[in-house]
């Protein structure tokens, strides 16, 4: 078990870096007493020590969005600790995905998927399916991600859960299809569900 030196600050409080445990992405900076590393290390979510508050406090108590510990590390001099976590939600109280506010990069490889089937449509390739798909029009598109839909669905129904993910697969990549013909992006509707949620 790592043991920190809380005793080498003033306030007994250490620096705690919170990352995403997926993608690498330093999410906050916040700070742990004794009992705040206790509790998190014992249980399954980031518990902090609020300097302003002067107590402690679990990260998403009021918004859902915790911290889900999968790993602790400790600094070579044993007074700072790494956070490997899994965010339920974006992690900063103004809805950014880090404190920072930077996006995360969960999202990197569907901001590059949304510009190459928005070059697709700016730019038609008569070999691109994304393209056909914009020639046919909007109720062509409509339509398919309303197949997609219901492949899905059935899949659900089954024990394979390898086609059910190929098929979830081609309901987003429609879904994203239908965004662009509409002139919306993604970022567009995750802005719209942010919207619907509380903020810690």
């Amino acid at each position: 078990m790592i043991n920190p030196e809380f005793k080498k600050y003033i306030d007994g409080l250490v620096p705690a870096i919170i990352q995403d445990n997926a993608t690498g992405k330093v999410l906050m900076l916040g700070y742990m007493n004794e009992e705040a590393f206790i509790q998190t290390t014992n249980g399954d979510q980031v518990v902090f020590f609020s300097r302003e508050r002067q107590k402690l406090w679990t990260k998403g108590e009021t918004s859902g969005k915790f911290l889900l510990v999968k790993e602790i590390l400790l600094d070579c001099d044993r007074d700072c600790l790494l956070v490997k976590v899994n965010p339920a939600g974006p992690v900063c109280h103004s809805g950014t995905d880090t404190c920072f506010g930077e996006r995360n990069s969960n999202d990197d490889f569907l901001v590059t998927l949304e510009k190459v089937i928005q070059q697709r449509k700016l730019k038609p390739d008569s070999g691109s399916y994304v393209s056909t798909l914009f020639a046919k029009g909007i109720n062509k598109i409509a339509q398919k991600v309303g197949e997609e839909a219901v492949e899905l669905v059935i899949e659900a129904k089954d024990d394979d859960i390898e086609l059910f993910k190929n098929e979830a697969a081609d309901l987003l990549f429609h879904y994203l299809i239908l965004l662009q013909a509409k002139g919306l992006e993604l970022n567009d509707i995750i802005e719209v569900l942010k919207s619907r949620h509380p903020k810690e």
